[in-house]
């Protein structure tokens, strides 16, 4: 059991690593989008239909708390499940409290996404403001 544990959490450093090298680069160029909480409700509101909405947070974070219509691909697993996120979309992207989530959205820009924003605090700004959200099981 011992073993696997930290297997995972090599494969998750692995990562997360390789995210934040490559996101790097983006952030230096001022690519990464930070959206407040504020902003990030007003983009939802005014074109929810064609945001694609992705919370990169894990399974139990997403069944305690998650924003409607999210799609959750937790980060060590964005990867091998880049086929998900459509391109021709833009990509509103958040996690607990929008370290992942910057990451993410630095090596979604430097791949190619056009327009990928990131939900600057995440969850946990965007509930302090007492925006909606969904809790319990999907």
């Amino acid at each position: 059991m011992a073993i696997v544990l930290r297997q995972k959490l090599v494969l998750w450093s692995l990562v997360v690593s390789i995210f934040f090298f490559l996101s790097a680069a983006a952030i230096a160029a001022g690519v990464v989008k930070n959206l407040s909480p504020e902003e990030s409700y007003e983009l939802l509101k005014q074109r929810g239909d064609e945001i694609f909405l992705l919370d990169v947070r894990t399974p139990g974070e997403y069944q305690q708390v998650r924003l409607a219509g999210a799609k959750l691909i937790p980060i060590d697993q964005l990867l091998q499940r880049m086929d998900e996120v459509p391109k021709n979309k833009p990509l509103l992207v958040y996690c607990a409290v929008g370290s992942r989530s910057s990451q993410v959205v630095g090596y979604m820009a430097r791949i190619g996404y056009p327009e990928v924003y990131n939900l600057y605090g995440g969850i946990y700004a965007w509930s302090k403001k007492v925006y909606p959200v969904l809790q319990g099981l999907p």
